[in-house]
């Protein structure tokens, strides 16, 4: 699609609504022009107008927290786009995630989504990797290093096999969780990331 079989509002932009392409969490909205559009197009990184500075920009140009374009999609009348991509860090410039993070009504509803929930940890345990915390329990496997962490997992992964045994359930969970944590730290310490993980499943 061209850009000019877009419908522009009043000030010649149409705006862009991003989403991870992994998690669908809607991240922010922006704006586009021709150039921007083009840009984007051309360079795979999402590129957009800033209507306060009047100039073009390219997202994570100054953080480092680019967005990556997986796709470009317009809707049913033209006149906005949805933009999915695999971002760099957070999207927000107040450091979140998501500028998305100042609820009005239904705070209380709990994140389910488990590819969110795996991004989260994995995301927390790649800061603590990069900005170490003392007392960290994440840091203190990280100092240790590889077969410390690989002789975690073992144990983990033999702690699940023995509560599996057990009628009760919750111990079950437990287990699960704490062996899936010491999984992760293990791909960054390794460098995997749940992108390749699930790209290997579903090659399966």
């Amino acid at each position: 699609m061209d850009f000019s079989e877009l419908k522009l509002n009043s000030d010649g932009l149409i705006p862009v609504i991003v989403q991870d392409y992994q998690t669908n969490e809607v991240l922010m909205l922006a704006y586009m022009d021709k150039e921007a559009f083009e840009h984007t197009i051309m360079t795979g990184k999402m590129t957009y107008f800033s209507r306060s500075r009047k100039a073009q920009w390219v997202k994570g140009e100054t953080s480092g927290h680019y967005q990556y374009v997986k796709s470009l999609t317009a809707d049913c009348d033209n006149d906005t786009l949805l933009a999915r991509v695999h971002q760099i860090g957070a999207a927000c410039h107040t450091g979140n995630r998501t500028c998305f993070f100042k609820p009005i009504v239904g705070n209380d509803v709990e994140q389910k989504n488990p590819l969110q929930i795996f991004e989260a940890v994995y995301n927390t345990i790649v800061d603590r990797k990069k900005n170490p915390k003392e007392g960290s329990y994440t840091n203190y496997l990280f100092d240790k290093g590889l077969d410390k962490i690989l002789k975690k997992v073992g144990e983990e992964a033999t702690e699940i096999v023995i509560a599996a045994k057990n009628p009760n359930q919750e111990e079950v969970k437990y287990e699960i969780s704490d062996f899936l944590y010491h999984m992760m730290v293990l791909m960054v310490e390794r460098g995997i990331t749940w992108e390749d993980i699930t790209k290997e499943l579903s090659e399966r």
